[in-house]
């Protein structure tokens, strides 16, 4: 074993107890990352200098978005851990679906719910499709970031055993005596931090005044980071490795390729709309 094996820190999952309730740290990096998005997303809606004629979208009409995000954040989420990670365990155990205090969420499915949210108050308010697509997936980051924090605090889904020879591989509670890949850092830094900062700087060249330009490259880097931090993370236990050494988070990641670069293509060819277009 390497001379610098770090140990897992005894983090306590439990940020706050009073009596028999708890709030996890889990559930406060969804909170955070609601509240926090929600904030950029208000401050990205004031400047109209982003915009092309100002923004498409009101300050009333975001706040009224936040409940159904997080709506589809939620139950899109959960849905896809059932269908996607665990469905025989939850065709057995059907009122398990609803313990969500147990854990088990799927990026890609909260991504999906996301979506039909997005869909379904742009058209039911009369505001851009792609535009709110735009500030949502500009503010994802934010959530992400927190959240694969918390599974670093949690202890859950870290990494493959690392090279004896690494000098932060952890030894996880629940991960055995093997030295392993941080990879919910490694998350942390490549689908938070590093997203965060390419589709900010896209937005301060002007990205939004193309509709649909973040939604698609958020889409596009997203799948390539997880791809990239699926080759460190160790596979969920009920399902392993799939075809030809692929895991459930690569397979789900390769259609947003495919979306985010059609979608940046569309975006770029389409250019930035006229001011009577942009504003309604």
């Amino acid at each position: 074993m390497p001379l610098l094996l770090i140990d897992f820190p005894s983090f306590n999952p439990v940020a706050v107890a009073i009596g028999p309730f708890a709030i996890r740290w889990y559930a406060l990096g969804y909170i955070g990352g609601i509240v926090l998005g929600w904030l950029y997303a208000r401050a990205l809606i004031k400047n109209e200098r982003l915009w092309a004629g100002g923004s498409p979208i009101s300050l009333s009409q975001i706040d009224d978005f936040i409940l159904w995000v997080t709506l589809g954040i939620i139950l899109g989420g959960r849905t896809g851990y059932v269908l996607f990670y665990n469905l025989p365990f939850f065709i057995e155990h059907p009122a398990a679906i609803f313990r969500l205090w147990e854990g088990g969420m799927s990026f890609h499915g909260g991504f999906l719910g996301c979506v039909v949210a997005v869909m379904w108050f742009a058209r039911k308010n009369g505001v851009s499709i792609l535009s709110l697509g735009d500030i949502t997936c500009g503010v994802a980051p934010i959530g992400i970031f927190l959240v694969r924090l918390t599974n670093f605090i949690n202890g859950e889904l870290w990494g493959r055993p690392a090279a004896p020879s690494l000098p932060w591989a952890m030894i996880f509670p629940t991960g055995g005596d093997v030295p392993r890949h941080p990879s919910q850092l490694y998350e942390a830094g490549m689908e938070g931090i590093l997203l965060f900062i390419v589709l900010a700087v896209m937005i301060r060249l002007g990205a939004l005044k193309r509709p649909g330009l973040i939604l698609g490259s958020f889409i596009l880097i997203y799948g390539l980071t997880r791809i990239i931090g699926e080759h460190f993370r160790e596979p969920d236990a009920q399902l392993g490795f799939l075809w030809g050494g692929l895991t459930m988070g690569m397979l789900l990641s390769i259609p947003m390729l495919i979306v985010g670069g059609i979608l940046i293509v569309w975006a770029v060819r389409r250019g930035a709309p006229r001011p009577a277009e942009a504003v309604r």
